[in-house]
């Protein structure tokens, strides 16, 4: 029999061929990736964390389906946990230190895991709760994300605005677009999700859907909520279960669509929070107790209560179903972890904090995880101050700095105060005391001293890395943004900062006025503001650098508009307010437009 002759074309055809056969092989053996993260969801909100009044089947058919985590440990807030999530590293070092003006803005120069998979060939998607972020840089399209459904700020209703938003029939930003929605904010999202993952294409998506329930205000459908009423329980209470009622179905509805689309057997399904429960703190508190698995403390605590949240993983191909494991691992190793199982190489010359639980998932290898430290510490304000509220948790042993009012820490504490807090610093073995009420550090003063020291070299690392970095800018004028809306919950500035003091009531009516970090495109530009009540005396200001307007305002007025602001380029604090009598104060908010395109 003679041999097969080809030519050198048909030959070259058929190579081409065989590697596209190889490649498209090997994009369909990449499993599709869902992250389901909800909002002050804590450990003991799960019907099967023997919670006595919910039931949360879906939630529970992941875990009956894989794998639960139940040492996975987060930040106790919200912004820190999304950084640590998004680029596999602490918080601190994004930029991120807690969750309103420039403490929540994690810096653009981020790599985050939807910029890796973009990169490699992934649809990427997030709907619900961004919280890193509302302007250029910081957006998620700006951080990977090509399709983007989410609200502003921290929270539906809040100073982010649109004034006036709600849970139903909201505004939210679809693609950077201001738009209105029919139906609950939960249902939204989650819909927006499954006609995401629904849409035909070769290629694997990342959906990130990040509800912003059970988060406050509590607002839910009644009838959601009616039977935990019947129950005897506070309407807060039973809004919140109302809310994770809502959570469990549209959880169903993710399950179902994913079956239903024939890849459930290789897309990795995640389910998590991000912190702990808002949830009593004093004894003089106005918030009910619920239920909390009995460990200690609440969101905003580093207390067990406050970092560790349910955590359940299910891909078929790789992981066996019903299992569990007390291994901890914490949000940042989301980042390696899904890199690896999409066969993505790590990242060169970013430093990772995460670890891969790969391993752990697939074949129950423990090793390098039963030793590791994790370190959280939260306060507010955009400066870290050491020793105040942290904790460093291992496997075993936790040590931990306490304070009762963690977003009081906004000044640097007296050597007096750090002395009485070194002097009272807790350590609990969370193995054999998982309610961390058994203070052993008078027992173990080497194992205190031994701790703190690491947690001083990891403090001192972090928050280097991260004032050498500075504080992310807002940018004006940029193409990818004209149009840049400014809310008093992006400001910065000392009258911001003082909102807080040690010990101190949250005064809402109180420091009216900051002004925002932004960096500038010359050009010109239209300044609108959106005015508090104001009398015929008012003057509207504007500042920045050497640029400087006003404007007589006129009793009731609601708005106004500074035309043809030529501004320069550079960084620099931009300032916009009235004033009525001596003291100023802000607008609402202010819309920067570039006119000059």
């Amino acid at each position: 029999m003679k041999p097969i002759r080809m030519c050198s074309s048909t030959l070259r055809l058929l190579l081409t061929t065989l590697m596209l056969a190889v490649s498209s092989g090997y994009a369909d053996e990449r499993p599709n990736i869902v992250i389901m993260m909800t909002d002050d969801q804590g450990y003991g909100d799960i019907g099967s964390h023997n919670n006595p009044y919910l039931k949360t089947p879906n939630i529970e058919r992941i875990a009956a389906q894989g794998l639960e985590m139940s040492h996975l440990i987060t930040y106790p807030n919200c912004s820190a946990t999304r950084a640590g999530l998004m680029t596999g590293r602490y918080p601190y070092r994004t930029g991120v230190t807690a969750v309103t003006q420039v403490d929540h803005f994690m810096r653009g120069e981020e790599t985050t895991i939807a910029e890796v998979l973009s990169k490699a060939g992934y649809r990427t998607g997030i709907f619900g709760k961004w919280h890193l972020g509302d302007n250029h840089p910081m957006r998620p399209t700006d951080q990977g994300f090509q399709e983007a459904l989410v609200h502003k700020g921290g929270g539906i209703g809040q100073a982010a605005g649109p004034a006036g938003n709600s849970y139903f029939d909201p505004i939210l930003e679809h693609n950077n677009v201001s738009t209105k929605y029919q139906g609950y904010s939960d249902d939204i999202f989650t819909d927006a999700a499954l006609e995401f993952m629904a849409q035909k294409s070769e290629k694997p998506f990342l959906t990130y859907l990040a509800t912003n329930l059970p988060h406050l205000p509590l607002q839910v459908p009644d009838e959601l909520a009616e039977p935990y009423r019947k129950m005897g329980l506070h309407e807060d209470n039973a809004l919140v279960y109302g809310m994770i009622t809502s959570i469990d179905y549209n959880v169903g509805r993710v399950l179902d669509k994913i079956k239903a689309l024939g890849i459930e057997e290789n897309t990795i399904v995640i389910f998590m929070s991000d912190n702990g429960p808002r949830h009593r703190r004093t004894k003089n508190d106005d918030i009910p107790g619920r239920w909390v698995a009995n460990l200690r403390g609440t969101k905003t605590s580093v207390y067990d209560a406050g970092i560790r949240v349910p955590f359940y993983v299910k891909w078929p191909r790789k992981i066996a179903p019903k299992t569990h494991t007390s291994e901890m691992g914490t949000m940042m190793d989301l980042f390696p972890t899904l890199l690896e199982a999409a066969n993505i190489s790590p990242l060169q010359d970013t430093h990772i904090d995460g670890q891969s639980l790969l391993p752990l998932w697939t074949k129950n290898d423990t090793q390098g995880l039963s030793d590791r430290d994790f370190f959280v510490q939260l306060h507010y304000g955009p400066t870290p101050f050491k020793y105040m509220h942290f904790t460093l948790r291992t496997a075993k042993y936790k040590l931990v700095s306490p304070h009762p009012f963690p977003h009081g820490i906004v000044h640097q504490p007296t050597d007096f105060v750090l002395k009485n807090v070194l002097k009272n610093l807790e350590l609990y073995d969370v193995q054999a005391d998982p309610s961390e009420r058994i203070n052993i550090a008078s027992q173990h003063p080497k194992i205190v001293d031994d701790m703190l020291l690491r947690y001083e070299n990891w403090f001192d690392e972090v928050t280097e890395e991260r004032a050498a970095a500075g504080i992310e800018r807002i940018s004006l004028g940029n193409p990818a943004e004209p149009s840049v809306h400014l809310s008093r919950f992006d400001w910065g500035g000392p009258r911001v900062i003082s909102r807080f003091d040690y010990g101190g009531p949250r005064v809402i009516e109180d420091n009216q006025l900051g002004y925002w970090r932004v960096h500038s495109h010359k050009g010109r530009y239209q300044v609108t503001y959106d005015l508090p009540d104001v009398s015929d005396k008012a003057v509207a200001y504007l500042k920045y650098g050497k640029v400087y307007h006003y404007k007589a305002l006129t009793k009731g007025q609601k708005k106004v508009t500074f035309n043809d602001v030529s501004l320069p380029a550079g960084d620099g604090n931009f300032h916009a307010y009235i004033r009525d009598e001596r003291l100023p104060v802000g607008p609402y908010f202010v819309e920067v437009k570039r006119v000059d395109f």
